[in-house]
C-alpha cells in the first residue's frame, strides 16, 4: 500500500483480509460476508415444479399472484434471490452489496400484506440498484471506488425513498464501470476497483457493457425481479442490449437524481432494466415524479406521471409514423451485417403492425459532422462533472472518511491507492476535466452546450420528429444513445436478436473481454421527444409481443436455486453445494431477429 492509504482505508482492508484472507480485494464481493455469516444455506432436495414460476423468466404479475395467494412470501423471495446471487457471483462479479436488512424488511412487508395493507404492485418484490444510488443504511455507495468506501449520506436518495414507499425490498447494489465509466480512457466495461470485473452471461468472458453492467447481468439471469441503472450516454441502453433486456432511459428530469453520484446534471437519468416491457413500465411508474431536491424534475409537464403500465397496448403502433435516420447507422462500426439485417427485418414487423415507415429521415450534414467529429459533448461532460460531483454529492456526505471533497481529491486518492489499479487503468477522463480550465458556471461553457442542443435538436433527432411529422424514431440500439443524451430525451431498447452460434469472437482493446461472439444479444431502440415515455413504451410493447425473441437463446450460465428449494424452509439451517450454477457447453443457436 502507498502512503495515501488512510486510517479508514486501512480498516477496510483489515476487514477484508479477515473475511477473504487477502490484503485488499482485487475481485468482487468485498462486503458479501453476509453470505457467510447470515444467509441460510439451501439444501436442494426438491426439483423445480410448475407450481412455482422460474425466476429467470418470472414477471411481476406472476410474483403478485404468488404473493397474494400465499404460495410464497417476500421473505421466501429474498432468500431465494440471495441464494441465486451466492451461486454465480464468484464467477460474474455483478453484485457488490447485499442488504443485511432485506430479510427483516421483507418480513415487515409480509406482515403488512397479512393485515390487508398492500402498497402497490411492487409490494414485497426484491430489486437491485446500481452502486451509485445512495441509501442511508448499512450498504456502501461507492461508484466502484474505495475513495467512497465507508462514506455515509444523511438520508436515502429520492429514488430509494420512492422504492421503499412502493413496498420494494432493496436487495442490494450492483457493480458498475467505475465512476459510471467516467474515469479512464483504457479501462473495461464493468470493472471497478471495489467490485472487480463483471462478465456477461451469454458467452464466457462476455463484455457486459456499461456502465450499468451489474444491473444488466443481474436482471438477465433473475438475481432480482429487476434492477435500476443510470445513464449519461448509453449506460442503461447498452448493457440492456447485450444482456437481452428491456431498458428505459427516461427523459432527464422524469426521475430524481438527488443523491445519485453524478456525471452531468444535463444528461444523467435513472431508469429500469427488466426482462419485459411491462415489468420495466411497472418499475418506472414507481420512481417517476417531481422532486423538490432535483430542480430538473420541476419541468415535468404533468403533476402525476402518465400510466406507463396501461401504455402496454398490442395495437400501439397502428397509425403511427416511425422514422429511420439511416445516416446514423454506420455499418463499418459493426463486425458484420447481422445487426443491420435484423433491424431491417424489424422494420417490416413494425410496418405490418400498422405503422407508416419514413425511411432516410436523416439528420443534417452539419449535425452528423459535429456529432461524429466534434468535441462539444465531451467538454460539456467535463465541465459538468468537475462541478456536479462536489456540489451534488460529495458536499452532502454526512461522513467522508477519505476526506474527498472534489475531483482533484478523488484523483489524488486514485493515484495513490493500489487497489484503484492506477496507472494501468489511467485517469485520462478526469485529467481532461481538471485541465479544462472552466466549469459549467463559466461563460466559456455556454457555447458548447448550445451546440449540443443544436446538433441533437433542430438539426438532429428533434428536428426530424417535427419536420417529418413523426411519432418516433427507430435505430439499432448500438446507434441510439448519443443524440438523445445531448438533449435529454427518452429511449426504450427491446431485444431484437442474437449473433449466430458461429460468430467470430472479437475482443476488447485489452483482450480481456469478448465484445462480439456467438449468441451475444443485440437490440432495437425507440426514440421520442421529451416526456414521451408512455408512447415509446407502447411501441416497444407492441414490437416485443410480435417478436418475443428474448427466450430464443439462453445464457450459458444460470443459477439453479428456485422458490421450490426455499419455500417452507423458513430460517432453518439449510445446506448449499449439492448443485451449483448450470454452465452450458454451447448455447443454443442464435441470430434470430424480428
Amino acid at each position: 500500500m502507498t502512503s495515501r492509504l488512510t486510517f479508514a482505508a486501512l480498516l477496510a482492508c483489515v476487514f477484508l483480509a479477515i473475511v477473504y484472507g487477502q490484503a485488499c480485494p482485487n475481485q468482487t464481493g468485498q462486503q458479501l460476508s453476509y453470505f457467510q455469516n447470515y444467509l441460510p444455506e439451501v439444501d436442494f432436495t426438491a426439483e423445480s415444479t410448475s407450481q412455482f414460476p422460474l425466476l429467470i423468466d418470472v414477471t411481476l404479475e406472476e410474483l403478485e399472484t404468488g404473493l397474494e395467494s400465499g404460495q410464497f412470501t417476500s421473505v421466501d423471495l429474498v432468500n431465494t434471490y440471495f441464494a441465486r446471487i451466492k451461486e454465480v457471483n464468484g464467477t460474474l462479479n455483478c453484485v457488490t452489496e447485499i442488504n443485511p436488512d432485506a430479510v427483516s424488511i421483507a418480513a415487515e412487508l409480509d406482515a403488512e400484506r397479512a393485515s390487508g395493507t398492500v402498497r402497490g404492485p411492487l409490494h414485497g418484490v426484491p430489486i437491485l440498484i446500481k452502486n451509485n444510488i445512495a441509501t442511508s443504511d448499512q450498504m456502501n455507495n461507492t461508484a466502484g471506488s474505495f475513495a467512497l468506501y465507508g462514506a455515509k449520506v444523511p438520508t436515502d436518495s429520492t429514488l430509494a425513498t420512492k422504492l421503499r414507499a412502493a413496498g420494494v425490498v432493496i436487495l442490494g447494489k450492483t457493480n458498475l464501470s467505475q465512476w459510471a465509466n467516467f474515469r479512464s480512457n483504457n479501462s473495461t466495461n464493468g470493472w471497478s476497483a471495489y467490485g472487480g470485473q463483471t462478465f456477461g452471461v451469454y458467452y464466457p468472458e462476455q463484455d457486459p457493457s456499461g456502465s450499468s453492467s451489474g444491473s444488466g447481468v443481474s436482471s438477465a439471469i433473475g438475481l432480482a425481479f429487476a434492477s435500476l441503472g443510470s445513464e449519461t450516454s448509453g449506460s442503461i441502453l447498452s448493457p440492456s442490449e447485450v444482456n437481452n433486456l428491456v431498458g428505459i432511459k427516461p427523459t432527464v428530469g422524469l426521475t430524481s437524481r438527488h443523491l445519485v453520484i453524478p456525471i452531468s446534471q444535463r444528461q444523467d437519468t435513472v431508469g429500469p432494466m427488466a426482462r419485459t416491457v411491462k415489468d420495466a413500465a411497472y418499475v418506472l411508474q414507481a420512481i417517476a415524479g417531481k422532486d423538490p431536491l432535483d430542480n430538473y424534475t420541476v419541468a415535468q409537464p404533468f403533476d402525476t406521471p402518465p400510466d406507463y403500465v396501461a401504455a402496454c397496448n398490442f395495437s400501439s403502433l397502428r397509425g403511427k409514423r416511425i422514422g429511420i435516420p439511416r445516416n446514423l447507422i454506420d455499418p463499418t462500426q459493426e463486425p458484420d451485417d447481422t445487426v443491420v439485417n435484423a433491424f431491417n427485418a424489424a422494420v417490416l414487423t413494425i410496418q405490418r403492425a400498422g405503422a407508416t415507415i419514413v425511411d432516410n429521415a436523416n439528420i443534417t450534414a452539419f449535425a452528423l459532422d459535429q456529432y461524429t467529429n466534434g468535441n462539444s459533448s465531451n467538454i460539456v461532460l467535463d465541465a459538468d462533472f468537475v462541478s456536479d460531483l462536489p456540489n451534488e454529492y460529495l458536499s452532502m456526505l454526512s461522513h467522508n472518511p477519505e476526506n474527498v471533497h472534489n475531483l482533484a481529491d478523488i484523483s489524488n486518492f486514485t493515484h495513490n491507492f493500489a487497489q484503484e489499479d492506477y496507472p494501468d487503468r489511467d485517469t485520462g477522463v478526469w485529467d481532461m476535466s481538471l485541465a479544462l480550465g472552466f466549469n459549467n458556471t463559466s461563460p466559456e461553457f455556454w457555447p458548447y452546450y448550445q451546440l449540443n442542443l443544436e446538433i441533437a435538436g433542430p438539426q438532429g433527432i428533434l428536428g426530424l420528429l417535427v419536420n417529418y411529422s413523426l411519432d418516433a424514431l427507430i435505430l439499432p440500439t448500438d446507434f441510439s444513445p448519443g443524440l438523445p443524451a445531448l438533449v435529454g430525451t427518452p429511449v426504450v431498447t427491446v431485444p431484437l436478436g442474437f449473433y449466430p452460434a458461429n460468430e467470430p469472437v472479437v475482443r476488447n482493446m485489452r483482450g480481456t473481454l469478448i465484445e462480439t461472439g456467438p449468441n451475444i444479444p443485440f437490440g432495437i431502440s425507440f426514440l421520442g421527444p421529451a416526456w414521451s415515455e408512455a408512447d415509446l413504451i407502447g411501441y416497444a410493447y407492441a414490437f416485443e409481443q410480435r417478436t418475443l425473441v428474448r427466450n430464443r437463446v439462453q445464457p450459458y450460465i444460470v443459477p439453479m436455486t428456485e422458490l421450490v428449494d426455499v419455500v417452507g424452509m423458513g430460517n432453518a439451517t439449510m445446506r448449499m453445494g449439492k448443485r451449483g450454477p448450470v454452465r452450458r457447453k454451447a448455447p443454443r443457436e442464435g441470430n434470430l431477429g424480428a
